[in-house]
């Protein structure tokens, strides 16, 4: 057993659990090395007090599932069997207490396994993996490093493929394209790009629009690259912009380079946020201000810490985050700045280097 593994059974002798269920793809590949999207089949890892790990998989991945998991027990089921009846032989009867990933099994697939289990009480494990999760190892970082490296290239090439009348999906297209020519699994969300006034929509949708010269351009992107994630934003200016536009540019650069300065073990997520947005606040555009300044980076591009004002979540060496203030104008258009960074023991470390002063395309 490897070393995450063992800490799960520790959890469960101290915890009084009599076993354990993990379902969520990315944390069997987290404990286990085995990577796989098994679409609506069952995929399980289950951990009993004093027996093996077991890994459940669909038979068409067998094979694979040898061939990468740490985990050498392992049990397969076809299309027409009901691989809950596996549970049901391994734990048995007078089962208390088993613990689940409350945010990841359905109502449904609860049904099925409280069928099969019948256990008296059902607990959360997604603690338990969050903590895990939450300090990245060295190789996990050397992995997010190369992510960070695979997207930055991949927006070097879109920058290429920049002119006067391309659109937004045109620009999509290129850059998605590159960034599995180059090595990655593909990217880690839906790439967006967004032009002209369509930029003050911090979840805008890439379009038909086509660039126009005093523009506003916003590329956030990130790519997977052996099952970790990178995220970044940067925007540029296509020819000359307006003076409000450049003091809005300006502002939120100098709250991204504050909300970096502000990282270190012991401080608070919410510290963090606070030195962003109060640069931010100074020139008079708090209100266009209106998300958290980032989010945790892992194995999910989205995952613990939540970085806003509320969180008194102390940070420690080894968070991944993110720190991504912007300033949104309706019908001007906005900026975001986007950073990967790592707590250090003493202070932190940014992933990515795409170069942040304005930059004037075209």
């Amino acid at each position: 057993m490897n070393e995450k593994i063992t800490r799960l059974y520790d959890e469960l002798k101290s915890q009084s659990w009599d076993g354990l269920l993990v379902t969520d793809p990315k944390h069997i590949y987290y404990l286990t090395g085995f990577a796989s999207d098994p679409h609506e089949r069952f995929l399980g890892l289950v951990l009993l007090r004093d027996q093996e790990p077991e890994l459940i998989v669909p038979a068409l991945d067998a094979e694979a599932a040898q061939a990468a998991s740490s985990v050498t027990r392992i049990s397969t089921h076809t299309d027409t069997d009901n691989p809950y009846d596996l549970l049901r032989q391994r734990t048995g009867t007078g089962v208390r207490t088993f613990a689940l990933e409350k945010e990841h099994v359905s109502v449904l697939r609860y049904e099925q396994l409280h069928t099969a289990i019948g256990a008296a009480q059902y607990v959360d494990l997604g603690p338990v993996l969050q903590e895990m999760r939450v300090r990245k190892t060295p190789e996990e970082i050397q992995r997010l490093k190369h992510a960070a490296r695979l997207v930055e290239d991949a927006l070097r090439h879109g920058l290429t493929h920049v002119r006067e009348g391309v659109t937004e999906v045109e620009l999509v297209a290129e850059i998605e394209y590159q960034m599995k020519k180059i090595g990655a699994d593909g990217p880690s969300f839906d790439t967006t790009v967004l032009s002209g006034p369509k930029t003050a929509l911090p979840h805008g949708v890439p379009g038909t629009r086509k660039l126009q010269h005093g523009d506003l351009l916003m590329f956030d992107m990130g790519v997977y690259s052996d099952g970790y994630a990178s995220d970044i934003t940067r925007t540029f200016a296509f020819g000359k912009l307006s003076a409000e536009l450049e003091t809005i540019y300006n502002t939120v650069l100098r709250s991204n380079e504050a909300g970096i300065a502000a990282i270190r073990p012991g401080v608070s997520c919410a510290s963090v946020d606070q030195a962003a947005r109060a640069v931010v606040e100074a020139a008079g555009y708090g209100p266009a201000f209106n998300h958290r300044v980032g989010h945790g980076l892992g194995m999910s591009v989205h995952e613990y810490p939540s970085v806003h004002g509320g969180n008194s979540d102390l940070l420690h060496e080894g968070f991944v985050f993110t720190i991504e203030p912007g300033i949104y104008v309706p019908g001007l258009g906005g900026v975001r700045i986007e950073d990967d960074v790592l707590v250090t023991s003493d202070g932190v470390e940014v992933l990515t280097s795409f170069p942040k002063e304005l930059t004037v395309l075209g």
